[in-house]
């Protein structure tokens, strides 16, 4: 998970540099509530927010110190999806990616259609059912800080199991795969250019019967346990209790309109 921690920009006012495609590049929440949603979030992490794209309907992207770390925008009332995080892959043509989604068994649900002057994008789906976008950068190349608290720490893909769905994403993407050191543990790590982007955990009948198969933001923090009550307090929920893993603490919770994420205060 820490291999997110400087990957793009830092503290020194420098911006985010173009993704080699594959690589996580932006997070997106489609809400009910852009609002109230944006409240909880600036409570939260501490964001600040600016408008637009407009070609997105009403959509704010979320400032930290500055630096451009995901977005939020508003679904219609008629809509009635589940309100998720979503990672964005990057693509140096997402018409290419989008064809290959299709061609290996996946689905475009959106697009792919122009951002404005930001980029060029596309909703897809799976063969699992995991819903991710993928990102084809021009002027917006993506978050401009990670690893730190209050941005992205890792983005990974939870599902049934992974033997089916990494030959996917291998096919569409080109990544190469770091395998677990426990053959017994279902988990494999996505590479680009040998440095690890994203993972995917197959936790078998385990996977919430609510939420199928997802891909899961954590986003880093400074102190889990009281995030956790910083949550609870803006009217969020706890999902599983803070932990102790390999890569360091972690809990589960959800905004207030349901959207589920991570917390994680990464080991060193």
């Amino acid at each position: 998970m820490t291999e997110a921690r400087g990957s793009t920009g830092q503290r020194d006012g420098s911006e985010a540099v173009r993704r080699a495609p594959g690589t996580p590049t932006w997070v997106s929440l489609m809400a009910h509530g852009l609002a109230a949603t944006q409240e909880f979030y600036g409570a939260l992490f501490g964001w600040e927010f600016r408008p637009g794209p407009e070609q997105l309907g009403p959509y704010v992207r979320a400032l930290l110190d500055g630096h451009e770390v995901a977005g939020i925008g508003q679904l219609p009332p008629d809509h009635h999806l589940p309100i998720a995080w979503t990672p964005y892959l990057a693509s140096d043509d997402v018409d290419a990616t989008a064809e290959a989604v299709r061609h290996i068994c996946g689905t475009i649900g959106v697009g792919p259609l122009d951002a404005g002057a930001a980029g060029r994008m596309a909703i897809a789906v799976d063969p699992a059912g995991a819903v991710f976008g993928i990102w084809q950068a021009a002027e917006h190349v993506g978050a401009a800080l990670v690893g730190e608290p209050g941005t992205v720490a890792w983005n990974e893909l939870v599902t049934p199991e992974t033997a089916g769905v990494v030959k996917f994403y291998q096919a569409v993407f080109g990544y190469t795969e770091e395998a677990p050191a426990t053959p017994d543990f279902d988990h494999v790590t996505l590479q680009v250019e040998g440095r690890s982007v994203a993972s995917i955990h197959g936790v078998g009948q385990a996977l919430p019967r609510d939420r199928g198969a997802h891909w899961m933001t954590h986003f880093e923090v400074a102190d889990v346990d009281k995030s956790v009550e910083r949550v609870i307090e803006l009217g969020g929920r706890l999902v599983k209790p803070a932990r102790a893993s390999a890569h360091g603490r972690m809990a589960t919770v959800a905004d207030p309109e349901g959207a589920v994420f991570t917390l994680v205060r990464s080991s060193p």
